[in-house]
């Protein structure tokens, strides 16, 4: 698999915004499998850090043109007109971050981790928007979480029933400041990439 590949079909197949989004959400997959794996909280079983970080990035590659109202069910198809594929790991991980439309729930971590991060990029995206500046080197993890609990309709599209899970016991069980810090960390480390 060659990250620059991929890269270049979501170039040709999306909107930039979309395209920021993925490859926030790929910073933020590849941030979470570290962490996991800092602490030795990854089974065997869990699938590759590359894995992670590539199904983080081509999870919205449908969701464009005729595929959208079918998304995300239809990334090969997409992917196969640029001559790339993925392995059924890379696919169920995609699936997993709709599992109302695709009837892929969460199972292991990673699976968890782009179901509860993926609507997040958009409230760490809009906090950075509301600083002068603009960058997300501005934003603090504090404002993030005060906008989460107590702003409802800021950023009004973040699911937050969704990010919240990352609590869950038998999923990331992560605390919320946690999970949100490891996302912003890992946006920021790429922020130059994605206009913030």
């Amino acid at each position: 698999m060659n990250r620059q590949d991929y890269l270049a079909a979501l170039k040709k197949q999306l909107e930039p915004n979309i395209l920021s989004h993925s490859q926030a959400l790929e910073s933020c997959m590849l941030g979470l499998y570290d962490y996991f794996h800092k602490n030795n909280l990854l089974d065997a079983s869990e699938p590759t850090r590359e894995e992670w970080g590539i199904a983080g990035l081509i999870h919205d590659i449908d969701y464009s043109g005729d595929t959208k109202d079918q998304h995300p069910n239809l990334t090969r198809l997409v992917l196969e007109k640029y001559n790339l594929k993925i392995s059924d790991t890379i696919d169920s991980i995609v699936k997993a971050h709709a599992p109302e439309l695709t009837g892929i729930k969460p199972k292991n971590k990673a699976q968890w981790s782009i179901f509860c991060a993926d609507s997040l990029t958009g409230l760490i995206v809009a906090t950075a928007l509301i600083y002068p500046t603009k960058k997300l080197s501005e934003v603090k993890l504090s404002s993030i979480i005060k906008r989460f609990h107590q702003e409802p309709r800021f950023a009004a599209g973040t699911r937050r029933h969704e990010v919240i899970l990352c609590q869950n016991k038998d999923g990331l069980n992560l605390p919320l400041d946690i999970f949100v810090d490891i996302c912003l960390k890992s946006m920021q480390s790429i922020a130059p990439s994605i206009g913030l």
